[in-house]
């Protein structure tokens, strides 16, 4: 079952360039219909997130009073799991590593389009509004998406952040056929486009821990020739996910 977006969603704005605050604002409004909150620097935006419940944050990095770096680690540090779109002039590798590992959901490089800005928000407040918990199941996986921890059959694997970032992407998607590309996209770093072979990597290693933590267990991840990658679906086991994975 696909969650739903039902209007009004209510997002909280956090930029100080007030005319790209109001093309942003009337565009979220105008497009998608959200209600859209307004805060122009970060102790604003943090008032606004304690004392009011949000579908999805989009945030600017360059804030006045408090960064917006320094807002997400306090979301995060309270516990807030709301949705977080970053928008930042920072195109680096470490930063946007830094960023993720802060709690970001996901972010977006100035200038940008409108459109995509859009089509970004819908699909994290989709993802958000999909799961009660945070725990995605998969047969025998469980991937805890707050605590960021997996495990097979109740045993904890230890993965890198790029490991599990490949996971989690996949546990959303668990029929479906995730692209090499799709992948190089989800984790940012839109320098690897032309190296596959990184992915191949990446995902040969997680393939290995999964499939360690349970040696007599069956494959977790397909690689399908020429097309990408699959959950598997255990035999005699019927593949569980939850709503925000079948999102």
């Amino acid at each position: 079952m696909k969650a739903e977006i039902t209007a009004p969603m209510r997002v909280l704005l956090v930029e100080d360039e007030v005319r790209l605050a109001d093309n942003l604002a009337t565009a979220l409004r105008d497009g998608p219909g959200f209600a859209v909150d307004w805060a122009e620097d970060g102790l604003m935006g943090d008032d606004c997130a304690r004392n009011l419940c949000y579908d999805l944050v989009v945030l600017d990095l360059m804030l006045p009073r408090l960064d917006g770096l320094s807002l997400l680690k306090r979301l995060r540090g309270r516990k807030d799991a709301t949705p977080v779109l970053i928008l930042t002039a920072k195109e680096g590798k470490n930063s946007i590593i830094d960023l993720l590992n802060a709690g970001a959901d996901d972010y977006l490089a100035k200038p940008f389009d409108l459109g995509e800005l859009i089509a970004r928000a819908k699909a994290l407040i989709r993802r958000g509004k999909g799961a009660a918990h945070p725990t995605l199941r998969f047969g025998g996986l469980e991937v805890n998406t707050l605590e960021q921890t997996v495990r097979r059959d109740g045993i904890l694997v230890d993965l890198s952040p790029t490991e599990y970032r490949i996971l989690e992407y996949l546990v959303h998607r668990p029929r479906a056929i995730v692209t090499k590309r799709e992948l190089l996209e989800h984790l940012y770093d839109y320098n690897w486009e032309h190296h596959s072979n990184v992915i191949e990597a990446h995902v040969s290693n997680l393939r290995k821990k999964l499939e360690a933590a349970l040696p007599q267990g069956e494959p977790v991840i397909e690689t399908l020739r020429g097309r990408g990658y699959r959950l598997a679906a255990e035999r005699n086991r019927q593949p569980e996910a939850s709503e925000e994975a079948r999102a």
